[in-house]
């Protein structure tokens, strides 16, 4: 049986386990600092840890149980990773660099059912939840990969919007967000973690009351039911209607801005018409509420739908401007190399399997 990793535990859960096995509760910050601070790879490392403490964590945990199975590398620095984790299932994990700083995107899941009809992480539906530490870990191999160049530079901005649906994997994303934000180790700051959603209202009502300070984004990507049910088949479940009574309850309930994302697809929801329902959707929440355009990148396996023309975007973006609904363009990382989320991995599972039957 595959041991767990230490990442999965939160610095109060860490304190109770090591207390539990017969540990000062100062151990835990010592054990924490080897971890996220001085980052070991090792228990063994921990020379100021005492002997019985070390042989007790290497009994029940282990620190990586990710392995790198394959990394891409865009002109831009961007580095998309495909992680092996140890029951052999693969997960994508990219590392972006912007001017603000250096951020990590992580999977939540392996796989994902929500079903959107142009992405490519929903390719291969979801066989499990990530662990906490699985998650925690993505952000530890990204910053060690940083670690290795020795620039001195940080991971400073985490965005939960890889594959699968973070609010279907609760608790361990919020796990993962108490983590990284603990002030003791990665010191990520709330307002640089960013969490995405498609939508599952009643988790956006307990995120909402979880006051994790974090930022939320909701995959909207259509104005109106008829067009989000045809390309998001959540929106059979969870319509427009009951997504913005959860959305109204967040703003009222933490005063936070959100990001409202919108996948442009050709000729499909990218028309000035598409544009002045949004912002008569968006109405009054317009003062809390950002639009995210996101130009859609090709999938081969969802060839009905393509990125529309640069004029076309402008135009969108435009039409919200002049309907006084703040919007912006995604700036574009990895367009070089498989840049959709779930690309990579699809691909290269595809790849294998043609191979083992070769």
């Amino acid at each position: 049986m595959n041991k767990q990793s230490i990442y999965g535990l939160t610095f109060e859960q860490l304190t109770e386990w090591l207390m539990e096995h017969g540990h000062k509760k100062s151990r835990a910050s010592q054990v924490w600092e080897w971890l996220y601070r001085k980052r070991v790879k090792n228990f063994s490392d921990m020379v100021d840890v005492n002997k019985q403490c070390i042989e007790v964590l290497e009994e029940h945990y282990v620190i990586n149980t990710l392995s790198e199975h394959l990394k891409q590398q865009s002109a831009d620095g961007t580095i998309k990773f495909l992680f092996k984790l140890q029951d052999g299932n693969l997960i994508e994990t990219v590392l972006m660099r912007h001017k603000f700083g250096l951020s990590v995107c992580v999977t939540t899941q392996v796989g994902c059912n929500i079903g959107c009809s142009f992405c490519a992480s929903g390719l291969i539906k979801k066989s499990r939840d990530l662990s906490s530490g699985e998650i925690v870990e993505q952000i530890m191999q990204a910053q060690h990969h940083l670690d290795q160049a020795e620039k001195n530079e940080l991971v400073s901005h985490v965005v939960v919007m890889g594959i699968g649906e973070p609010f279907d994997n609760f608790k361990n994303m919020v796990d993962f967000i108490l983590t990284i934000k603990d002030q003791k180790g990665l010191a990520i700051a709330a307002r640089h973690i960013t969490v995405s959603t498609s939508g599952l209202a009643d988790k956006i009502y307990e995120f909402a009351d979880s006051d994790l300070r974090v930022n939320l984004a909701i995959s909207l990507h259509a104005p109106n039911d008829e067009l989000r049910t045809r390309i998001m088949k959540i929106n059979r479940a969870i319509p427009i209607e009951k997504l913005m009574k959860a959305i109204d309850y967040y703003l009222e309930k933490t005063n936070r801005r959100i990001t409202l994302e919108y996948i442009m697809l050709k000729d499909v929801n990218d028309q000035r018409e598409h544009a002045l329902e949004l912002s008569e959707l968006i109405g009054d929440r317009r003062q809390l509420a950002n639009v995210n355009l996101i130009p859609y990148n090709p999938v081969d396996e969802h060839s009905q739908y393509q990125r529309p023309e640069r004029e076309t975007v402008s135009a969108f973006y435009d039409t919200l401007k002049k309907q006084g609904v703040s919007c912006s363009v995604r700036l574009e990382h990895g367009t070089d190399i498989d840049a959709a989320c779930g690309q990579l991995r699809s691909k290269q599972i595809k790849q294998e399997a043609q191979g083992s039957l070769s």
